[in-house]
């Protein structure tokens, strides 16, 4: 445990495994390049190597950044959405190939009927947003947003083009989860995966408000995720709160074949088929908004060339945050902050693997 450092008076607390301590000047050298509040946690084949947090929990610098402070993770969200459908697949009650209409079937209207499951865990089913009229002021109100779903027009043939689904993904997804197990996506996560394996994620925060930082950036892009209504949404696609450990011990374990401290998430089948490259049918895919994807995780391989032997995958959340499993050398990882598009993460986690590969090769 560590407190400041010699490099910055911002608070800078956490462990690191012996091998690892130039994360930490890296890490808190990153508050001098503008991070105001962040944490990261990595593991390495199940044991935790890395697990820092510092800074600051507000952009007035009040609140120090605590070992239990949540941050807003954005679109990271997707990935854990996606291995709460994995586990309905393995189990057999939810089919790739099946049209979603089968577990939900208001969804077959408006030229819908054929979606099929991967299609919208591929972002090919043509609704990137609900274009059927709703109540604005309910954008966040579960019951609201899928019924609009369901009304919605695909805006493209679906399974002929993928484009990023970045506000539906979490509402198509939960909706056919809860309408098959009965419950929530919220309530799914925390007692299937969250729960078991100790990940402290919150896909909705419920009564965890004074844990949130606060976020920091433009109006449009941090000022909604500081709002209760935010908060409480549990959309399953960008609303959700997380710390980095939280962040890194679910991917820890889809790493290292899906278990963790004999813990199991998923079977090292299901994720084998997981990140299988989807492609649609007319090899069209916006790959600026989204990059190649599996079966909603982003396959980061893909994305960075320079990890291609590793295959990396997990999901980014916009401003920095990421979850990431690295089968290769079976770490899981995890990154979170408050202030938005800085980019230390990167620094950050070359740190990590500056020191895995010299542990390894020593």
């Amino acid at each position: 445990m560590r407190k400041g450092s010699p490099v910055s008076d911002t608070p800078v607390n956490g462990t690191v495994a012996p091998g690892y301590e130039d994360v930490v000047r890296v890490f808190t050298r990153s508050f001098e390049h503008g991070e105001v509040g962040a944490g990261v946690c990595a593991y390495a084949d199940g044991r935790k190597v890395v697990d820092l947090w510092g800074g600051w929990a507000d952009e007035a610098k009040t609140r120090p950044w605590e070992r239990d402070t949540i941050a807003c993770t954005y679109s990271a969200v997707k990935g854990m959405t996606a291995t709460c459908a994995h586990r309905l697949i393995e189990r057999g009650l939810l089919e790739l190939d099946e049209p979603v209409a089968t577990y939900w079937p208001e969804f077959a209207q408006a030229g819908k009927e054929k979606i099929t499951v991967r299609m919208v865990l591929s972002h090919q089913s043509g609704l990137p947003w609900a274009n059927a009229p709703f109540p604005i002021e309910k954008r966040f109100d579960w019951d609201t947003m899928t019924d609009a779903l369901a009304r919605s027009t695909p805006m493209w043939e679906p399974g002929t083009k993928a484009a990023y689904h970045g506000g539906s993904f979490g509402f198509l997804v939960g909706e056919m989860l809860r309408r098959i197990d009965g419950r929530s996506l919220t309530q799914y996560f925390k007692d299937e995966i969250a729960g078991p394996v100790a990940a402290d994620y919150l896909i909705a925060v419920g009564d965890e408000e004074a844990r949130c930082a606060e976020m920091v950036g433009s109006k449009d892009d941090a000022g909604p995720a500081n709002t209760p209504q935010w908060h409480a949404a549990g959309d399953g696609a960008a609303t959700a709160f997380g710390t980095a450990e939280g962040l890194a011990r679910v991917y820890a374990a889809l790493a290292r074949g899906g278990e963790l401290d004999g813990v199991r998430v998923l079977r090292p089948e299901t994720i084998d088929a997981a990140v299988q490259e989807q492609v649609p049918s007319a090899g069209v895919n916006n790959y600026e908004e989204m990059g190649p994807v599996g079966l909603g995780y982003q396959l980061l391989w893909k994305m960075f060339p320079a990890v291609e032997y590793t295959g990396m995958f997990g999901h980014t959340g916009m401003g920095g945050s990421v979850g990431l499993a690295d089968p290769f050398n079976k770490v899981g990882f995890g990154w979170v902050m408050n202030k938005l598009h800085v980019g230390a993460v990167y620094h950050v986690q070359a740190a990590v693997y500056r020191a895995l590969a010299a542990l390894r090769d020593g």
